[in-house]
């Protein structure tokens, strides 16, 4: 049964380093996220160029934190086969690091269609051979592989997966019979439209899929599709519905906030993020 709140539970709960902004330092921040009371951090790639990896699993161990994701793939569908093979080998870099980090999972932003393409159909045949080729990769690290699927208004240029029925339908073709290292990470902001999503999450526990719950809201109106996301509360989602579904179909790994907000949070200080997130997750979630 799930959790009836998460009050006093910010150990369970993750903060995704594009909340903050990725404005500081990723010493900081980890420290800041640590001090904040959470258990979890999911950090981007990019906050990671430069840094000695080995030290920052040594910063993670030293302030408690567990990476339950490590964000994000690079886009597999390319215009040309050498462009494919080199956002696949990329890709197999990327698992290197999440290993050395001891991530939970890696999240697959699987990507549109390449520049000048209107071909959707191979855009998505182009995503199931890149999956399928690096599913050897995550078996040989021990990192699973989590699709998350994004809103429909991106599949011409993010994602050519838009529904959780898209990625658990993808999960059954390249690793038929339940979970060993392909699932998915659900995340409310582009979830919470769906007619079918409670059929699917439902499906995606009984494989035993669930690799992530991603938390931020939809504001009314919301003034830019991809930078404009709401702090939970603030908008129309039934963030606690979602939350219980998800806990109820088996789920009991992090709960993580994943906030892109250029105009407003990202304009606040990091600290004054946390506390309001440490808050409406508790109150709202």
């Amino acid at each position: 049964m799930p959790d009836a709140s998460l009050e006093q539970r910010l150990d369970r709960c993750s903060i995704n380093t594009a909340t903050l902004g990725h404005r500081l330092p990723l010493d900081q921040t980890l420290d800041l996220i640590a001090r904040a009371g959470f258990g979890h951090v999911a950090p981007w790639r990019r906050d990671l160029q430069g840094q000695d990896l080995r030290q920052v699993r040594r910063q993670l161990r030293d302030c408690g934190l567990k990476v339950n994701a490590y964000c994000r793939s690079t886009y597999l569908p390319a215009a040309s086969r050498e462009a494919f093979a080199a956002a696949v080998a990329d890709n197999r870099r990327a698992l290197e690091e999440a290993a050395e980090l001891q991530a939970a999972c890696f999240i697959m932003v699987v990507g549109g269609l390449p520049e000048g393409s209107r071909d959707l159909a191979d855009a998505r045949q182009q995503v199931t051979e890149g999956i399928g080729l690096l599913l050897e990769e995550a078996r040989r690290h021990g990192v699973a592989l989590a699709l998350e699927p994004l809103h429909p208004m991106y599949a011409a240029d993010r994602s050519c997966l838009s529904t959780l029925e898209q990625a658990l339908d993808l999960c059954e073709v390249l690793e038929p019979g339940g979970f060993r290292h392909l699932g998915v990470a659900i995340d409310a902001y582009h979830c919470w439209w769906d007619p079918k999503l409670a059929e699917q999450v439902q499906r995606a526990g009984q494989q035993q899929r669930i690799l992530g719950l991603h938390l931020s809201d939809w504001l009314v109106p919301t003034r830019d599709l991809l930078l404009d996301r709401g702090m939970m509360g603030d908008g129309v989602i039934d963030l606690r519905g979602l939350r219980h579904s998800v806990e109820a179909a088996g789920y009991q790994g992090a709960i993580e906030v994943e906030i892109f907000s250029r105009d407003h949070w990202w304009q606040c200080a990091p600290e004054e993020v946390l506390r309001t997130c440490a808050e409406r997750l508790q109150r709202c979630c």
